[in-house]
């Protein structure tokens, strides 16, 4: 018997009604999502999260009364389960890094909505962190490796380590990485279970998070 897709509930945040309209058809084209709310400013997207909590708030930045990023700050801080994924127009990585900075659990580009959206909200969903392919490839280009006496790269990681940190950066799956790197899954799982050891985090987020903040990935 075929499983019945999880039902998620979805904020829309934009100050442009044609987005906001663009998005609820696509987004309410998959099976059991709905859109729970739309609002089109940050002031509104604070409260309307904090009333009918989604599981999933899409937040544009540049919004009128409380931009996105105090929104996103706002609504992360709440207490609430609510999953911030950014959708904006704006590549810069200092943006970037300060909504991971704030605990934002993803960020899509306007323009790569049509590939990247549903996928997006499926992986928040599912607990995951996403950025959309331009902005991994932005975020995850390694800064030169700086060799301690063993040959380990910054914050302890070696260069096999690096290399795993880089694709789950990028929104790879232990069996994609295992396959790219020609290793088998049980060695992707033992250098991420080193790797979140070593930096003494627990989630993909807060290794994302951690890794940005230290420039253990940078351009």
């Amino acid at each position: 018997m075929k499983k019945t897709p999880p039902r998620i509930r979805i904020l829309i945040a934009d100050d442009h009604e044609v987005v906001r309209r663009g998005l609820r058809d696509l987004l309410q084209a998959e099976a059991n999502w709905e859109i729970s709310g739309e609002a089109s400013t940050g002031q509104e997207a604070v409260e309307m999260a904090g009333r009918l909590k989604p599981d999933i708030v899409v937040l544009d930045i540049s919004m009128p009364h409380s931009n996105g990023l105090e929104a996103a700050r706002q609504i992360l801080k709440s207490g609430s389960e609510t999953k911030v994924l950014i959708f904006t127009m704006h590549d810069s990585r200092q943006a970037v890094e300060e909504m991971l900075r704030i605990g934002a659990h993803g960020y899509v580009l306007k323009s790569e909505a049509a590939r990247c959206l549903v996928t997006a909200v499926e992986a928040l969903h599912q607990g995951h962190t996403f950025l959309c392919p331009q902005i991994a490839k932005m975020m995850i280009r390694p800064c030169p490796a700086e060799k301690g006496e063993r040959g380990e790269l910054r914050a302890g990681l070696t260069s096999r380590e690096t290399e795993v940190v880089r694709l789950l950066a990028a929104g790879q799956r232990n069996k994609q990485i295992a396959f790219m790197m020609g290793i088998s899954v049980r060695t992707v799982e033992a250098h991420r279970r080193s790797i979140m050891n070593k930096l003494g985090v627990h989630t993909l987020s807060e290794l994302i998070r951690h890794l940005i903040r230290t420039r253990v990935i940078e351009p």
